[in-house]
């Protein structure tokens, strides 16, 4: 049962993400990013990798970044490697893929990263003007002056919060806001993981197994267009390798498909470019498939070995007292999150619904899509926020609708909105 590995590591993975939220300044993350060189690109990388943000998630900080004035390389280089890992990631790529595997991953997610960060800076030129173009607009929105700057007094306000504060904080954002969006994705995986282990047959991808480059190939053309997150998208690897698939296309799926999809496409061509887009697809295709050729012609195969995990998954009578009690741990914190979320959607719904009934009131209700998690509706709603007229914003998550009071332009705000890859119409 591929939980019972899983769910010690996942919980251990959570909880870094947390102290990494609450703990590590946002300051330190910028003040190193700002030189036009390698050595920023590499900072860049290197601070991605551990963060547990997704291909949607990781736009906005990666615009944040660039208005304290990270290189457009090093923006870039962040963009590529944080999707692809995370602390999370990395805990549940050991528990079920073995050392090996939470090892090459995050190296993998390094190199290509650098050298797409590199190429940017290399021959995205004209693309950097867009990118500041869009920070200046961005800050203007938000009405940014100098210290201030809403981004400056929310810094402000962290660094004066108490360490209980800092820490209860982290636990809810690891044990509530994590789980309600990897949640979902991880039981969507492990789900598939299921089907596959069920319903394919054993020699569709035997037959392909000699063809490690065309194995490659086919998951690149499924991956790319489609989002999975990169703790959801390990059951999933893992069940492949069983059918057959080979340990640098599993690769190819951890990287490829937490890191591109449609929806943060969009966003990044707008936002920073068309060449950039290009060079950053480019560089995740071909990182891809340079480590994986590499895991498949220079490693040894039973490093990638993983008809452990399938035999002990079919075998529930073996797991032990102790793996119960990490699976029902990861349970009722799956439960607890997804109860808060609902009733929190209720609850929003009934407040704002008995607002709009109070005589002169102002509450304009907007469906947004393409919200996958916490970080795309805190994205949504400090850019509503920032919108001459906006008294308050609330959105809710769960039924996708934003709830905003004051009189503002409408037609300003759907266009806002949806420039950031959220489309958005009025209700």
């Amino acid at each position: 049962m591929m939980l019972a590995k899983m769910a010690p590591y996942l919980l251990l993975g959570f909880f870094f993400a947390g102290l990494l939220r609450f703990f590590v300044p946002k300051s330190i993350y910028k003040k190193h990013l700002a030189p036009r060189n390698m050595k920023s690109v590499l900072k860049a990388a290197a601070l991605g990798i551990p963060l547990p943000l997704c291909s949607c998630g990781v736009i906005p900080t990666a615009v944040g970044l660039r208005r304290e004035g990270a290189s457009h390389g090093a923006c870039a280089s962040f963009l590529i490697a944080t999707p692809q890992t995370g602390v999370d990631s990395i805990a549940a790529t050991y528990s079920l893929m073995g050392l090996p595997f939470a090892i090459v991953r995050p190296i993998a997610a390094l190199c290509t990263s650098v050298f797409g960060g590199w190429m940017v800076n290399r021959f995205a030129h004209e693309d950097e003007a867009l990118s500041a173009e869009a920070v200046k607009e961005s800050d203007a929105e938000k009405h940014c002056d100098g210290d201030h700057c809403d981004c400056h007094k929310e810094q402000e306000e962290f660094e004066k919060m108490s360490f209980w504060k800092k820490f209860w904080g982290a636990m809810r954002y690891a044990y509530v806001e994590m789980l309600q969006d990897v949640g979902k994705w991880l039981v969507l995986g492990l789900l598939i993981a299921a089907l596959i282990t069920v319903a394919v047959p054993n020699e569709w991808l035997a037959a392909l197994h000699e063809y490690k480059l065309l194995n490659m190939l086919i998951v690149l053309a499924v991956a790319i267009p489609m989002y999975v997150c990169a703790t959801g998208s390990i059951p999933i690897a893992v069940s492949l390798m069983a059918k057959g698939l080979t340990p640098g296309a599993a690769l190819v799926l951890l990287m490829a498909g937490p890191a591109v999809n449609s929806a943060s496409m969009l966003v990044i061509g707008k936002v920073f470019g068309k060449r950039t887009l290009w060079l950053y697809i480019l560089s995740i295709v071909i990182g891809a498939i340079v480590f994986g050729l590499g895991i498949d012609y220079l490693l040894p195969a039973q490093w990638f070995d993983v008809s452990h995990m399938v035999m002990a998954g079919g075998h529930m009578h073996h797991i032990s007292v102790m793996r119960w009690i990490w699976i029902g741990i990861f349970v009722l914190l799956l439960l607890n999150a997804f109860i808060d979320k609902y009733h929190h959607s209720h609850t929003m719904k009934e407040d704002n619904k008995t607002f709009a009934e109070q005589k002169d009131s102002n509450v304009t209700v907007y469906e947004v899509h393409d919200m996958s998690c916490n970080h795309c509706k805190a994205n949504v709603e400090k850019i509503i926020s920032g919108i001459e007229g906006v008294e308050q914003v609330e959105v809710d998550l769960v039924t996708g609708l934003a709830y905003v009071h004051g009189a503002h332009d409408e037609d300003l705000l759907i266009k806002k909105v949806s420039d950031n890859g959220y489309p958005t119409n009025r209700k």
